[in-house]
């Protein structure tokens, strides 16, 4: 009998090298620690298994993991000849995303809908960046492989987590809950479902959950610092600010280990932080601007890191840094590093100069494109509280106060609240 991974598809390899690249593939589905030494252990096993060496280049790439990239994709591409169709369209499809040209991924997909490891990397979520330009072109991906999987566990967390970004609140909720009562400690679940309760400014019952989860079905989870990222933007929206000292120092401190998680999760927590009304003693991000690197912060290999990279260098008061990311990404093969990351980076360098008034225009100005970045809604947030600082800084109030309302029009929100009776109250100094 030939060897498959979960879903069914052939491995052309040693049973050994299949349990252990079908347990590092689950755990990379259910975001928990170890996928990496499982798919590592995969090739030691079978130093010819193409999809192993692929696989472990992928997290390399995508995780900021300690791996020999470009070594893993040569062997992944010397040994696919051997390997079953499938196999080499997977292998093909990865050398080329890492190449920065996503395409093949995404016609992989349409032909083995049922390849979830590269199903995963095509939609952003916590463990990958994703491969499309918007959303809906991520949701689109998702719903054509929806047949193939039916009620399967892992897809199901999937699509909870496009049906929140839809404004589906309810359907997520639903969804990840029925995931979660099948596995438990599924990770993307039970990230789809803290993203309902921020969207629908459920804070208090969301933060408690979150607790919940993370120190029982959860603790096993490699992301714990995107959930603590989560359950501290909740402390945030309810301007608890002793909470966030303390969720910080606990779990999101960058000593704390967390590779490329420190510049997305504390980076921006820390910059967030620093822009909510009476908020004092932040901690800056030198360190997490240390850890990252100026490889990372002027080159960054995605769109979505260099949305962080970008606010980081303005935190730390890098204008040299800024006007060197606007250049790379103005010259970049990528569009929206040209078209997005570039002018984004210009903006930020206008606010690092004091020219408030039009880096808020110049951040108005990409409110429709940053989506293409990639994320969330609830990370790329980051830009639009960039904008409300930069219009009160340029004391145009009654704009920050426009803002504000329609955030508290969406969502729930003590912080936002306070946010806006400052610039209320210093509208009516100024009357």
């Amino acid at each position: 009998m030939s060897c498959r991974d979960p879903y069914g598809y052939a491995l052309t390899t040693s049973p050994a090298a299949a349990a252990a690249y079908s347990r590092g593939l689950l755990d990379v589905l259910r975001l928990r620690s170890g996928a990496l030494p499982s798919l590592a252990s995969s090739v030691a096993h079978d130093p010819t298994f193409a999809l192993g060496h692929a696989a472990v280049a992928l997290l390399g790439f995508e995780l900021c993991a300690e791996v020999d990239v470009q070594a893993r994709l040569r062997d992944a591409s010397l040994h696919a000849g051997r390997a079953t169709e499938r196999e080499r369209s997977h292998v093909h499809a990865v050398v080329r995303h890492v190449a920065g040209d996503s395409r093949p991924l995404v016609a992989h997909l349409a032909s083995y809908p049922l390849d979830a490891l590269l199903l995963s990397t095509a939609v952003p979520t916590i463990a990958f960046a994703g491969v499309t330009e918007v959303p809906e072109e991520a949701w689109s991906i998702v719903e054509r492989a929806r047949p193939a999987y039916g009620d399967d566990w892992w897809f199901t967390g999937l699509l909870a987590f496009v049906r929140q970004e839809q404004g589906r609140f309810d359907e997520a909720m639903s969804l990840s809950c029925a995931s979660l009562s099948v596995e438990p400690g599924a990770g993307h679940s039970a990230h789809a479902r803290a993203h309902a309760h921020y969207e629908t400014g459920d804070h208090e019952a969301g933060l408690a959950w979150m607790d919940r989860w993370v120190s029982g079905d959860g603790a096993s989870i490699d992301s714990l610092s995107h959930f603590a990222w989560h359950a501290a933007l909740h402390e945030l929206s309810l301007g608890d600010l002793d909470a966030v000292r303390r969720r910080y120092d606990a779990q999101l401190r960058p000593e704390h280990g967390l590779g490329c998680r420190a510049l997305v999760d504390t980076g921006s927590l820390l910059f967030r932080w620093a822009l909510t009304p009476d908020a004092s003693d932040v901690p800056g991000l030198g360190q997490v601007a240390a850890l990252a690197g100026r490889d990372v912060l002027e080159r960054p290999a995605t769109p979505f890191l260099a949305m962080h990279s970008a606010v980081t260098l303005l935190a730390v008061d890098d204008r040299p840094g800024l006007e060197s990311l606007a250049r790379w990404a103005a010259a970049h093969q990528h569009p929206t590093q040209r078209e997005v990351v570039a002018p984004l980076a210009r903006a930020l360098g206008l606010l690092a100069a004091g020219r408030c008034s039009q880096a808020a225009d110049a951040l108005a100005g990409l409110a429709g494109q940053s989506r293409r970045l990639g994320g969330s809604d609830a990370q790329r947030e980051i830009l639009e509280e960039t904008r409300i600082a930069a219009l009160v800084r340029a004391d145009r109030l009654d704009e920050a106060r426009q803002v504000l309302d329609t955030r508290l029009d969406r969502r729930h929100s003590p912080r936002d609240r306070k946010w806006r009776e400052q610039c209320q109250r210093g509208l009516m100094r100024s009357a």
